[in-house]
């Protein structure tokens, strides 16, 4: 039998097999060694006999193969603290792979305790731990879910540009120089939103996406630079579809690989931006009957935000709450058209919130190429920097355009949640710091000189 995973071996005592993976522990008894060998699946007991020379030369985290037959333990020796707990390996063969210095940080902890610079500064021995791999299984199997699930149902996956144009629709763009159109640049994309309103407008009818997403955003707690969304958009659809859809899929993954945990209401209850706000003081408000409750799940709706907020106080210039590119209710279509009653207008946007996490959020969206042009408008834009900035998108609108709507999942925040997690960083595999460092790579950093005149950049330093 070829190599087989630790997870594996359970049901086939009697077996010889090849197993390969790190010292995890190690106990010797004279003449007897134990060794705790782990791999991503997990740990199971490896007894050497004297006869196995070498295994008196292992040590922590050494990397290892092993031929071995699969026993049963002595009653007396089961170890019902982990899964191989009833059987051991008694090992045939051994061949050390390559050895390893002495660990910079424990990997037989949860983690928790260690300075968080110094484990991502060394991430790659921090992900050994079994919580982290857990974190990156669970991640793994919730997005596989979602492609499994949308796919049946006739969502067409499409990737979108990473290099794009940069427009104004919220946080800073991350600014790429281009070396062939010196002076001019690509943006990293905030959201693929506008790339797939314009897949509407293409007819793919149904999009979805895990979208890698960059906002160079200042430091706020638990934000990092780049993140993942589950994208999504429809077309011929009003807003209870798409909420329909989605509630659908949170439900179907809660059920499916988290049996353990409980949603407290289903449907989940809808609240207005207003009754939120007046009720709970905030627009994600935390609804769990019981917040001692790890494993209860407490989704909810909020909708009718408002469409504009009024800079600084003054209802001379407007921002927009969520999204430019969403359309209003339709009882507020005719104020937009007349650029009146602006601070009462409502928006089509919907945000889903789990235990006072926006975990989603999105709109039925502007596919009136006037509507767009107006939005715009009322928020201060000037009509030649509107056709510089969005004059695409509004052409688009002019070739026949679906009525559309569509939501984003914040899915490092999901997984964040649905691991009962502190922060996203435990569930991302290489994040950042607080402020936007990888310690590990020791970036961002300078560049040569040379790349810098091949772009036709001067940096000019801060004195």
């Amino acid at each position: 039998m070829g190599r087989v995973f630790v997870e594996e071996t359970i049901g086939l005592e009697g077996k010889e097999i090849e197993l390969a993976g790190w010292v995890h522990a190690r106990r010797d008894h004279g003449k007897l060694i134990f060794i705790d060998l782990r791999d991503r699946t997990g740990i199971v007991q490896v007894v050497f006999g004297p006869d196995v020379k070498s295994a008196g030369d292992l040590r922590l985290e050494y990397v290892m193969k092993i031929t071995g037959l699969v026993k049963a333990r002595p009653t007396n020796m089961v170890n019902d603290k982990i899964l191989t707990g009833r059987i051991e390996i008694e090992a045939k063969g051994l061949e050390i792979v390559s050895h390893a210095n002495e660990m910079l940080i424990p990997v037989d902890t949860d983690g928790y305790e260690i300075n968080e610079e110094t484990r991502l500064k060394y991430r790659y021995l921090d992900l050994r731990r079994e919580r982290l791999m857990k974190n990156l299984i669970a991640r793994h199997k919730v997005i596989k879910h979602i492609r499994d699930i949308l796919s049946l149902q006739g969502f067409v996956e499409v990737e979108t540009p990473i290099l794009s144009k940069s427009t104004p629709e919220g946080a800073r763009d991350y600014l790429v120089p281009s070396r062939l159109q010196k002076g001019n640049f690509y943006a990293l994309p905030q959201s693929p939103q506008q790339y797939k309103q314009l897949l509407m407008v293409a007819g793919v009818d149904k999009y979805f996406q895990i979208a890698r997403c960059f906002r160079d955003e200042d430091t706020r707690g638990d934000r990092q630079p780049e993140f993942t969304q589950l994208d999504m958009e429809m077309s011929f659809v009003e807003r209870e579809d798409v909420m329909r859809v989605n509630e659908e899929l949170l439900i179907d993954i809660v059920q499916t690989l988290y049996p353990e945990k409980e949603i407290q209401e289903v449907p989940f209850p809808h609240l207005t931006y207003k009754e939120a706000v007046e009720k709970y003081g905030t627009d994600r408000p935390d609804l769990r009957k019981d917040k001692e409750n790890p494993n209860l799940l407490a989704f909810c709706w909020v909708v009718d935000f408002p469409f504009f907020s009024a800079e600084g106080g003054e209802k001379t210039k407007w921002t927009f709450t969520h999204n430019p590119f969403s359309a209003p209710k339709l009882e507020f279509a005719e104020d937009l058209m007349e650029k009146r009653n602006i601070e009462n207008i409502l928006t089509s946007q919907y945000d889903v919130v789990l235990n006072g996490w926006e975990i989603g959020g999105g709109s039925i969206r502007q596919h009136s190429q006037v509507g767009l042009f107006h939005t715009f408008e009322i928020l201060g834009y000037p009509k030649n920097e509107i056709i510089r900035n969005f004059g695409h998108i509004i052409d688009a609108f002019t070739f026949g355009a679906p009525p559309h709507g569509g939501i984003a999942w914040g899915l490092d925040r999901l997984v964040m949640v649905l691991q009962n997690e502190p922060n996203i960083r435990e569930v991302i595999a290489f994040p950042k710091t607080g402020d936007g460092r990888d310690p590990m790579m020791g970036a961002p950093s300078g560049v040569d000189d040379e790349q810098l005149k091949e772009l036709g950049i001067k940096v000019i330093k801060d004195k």
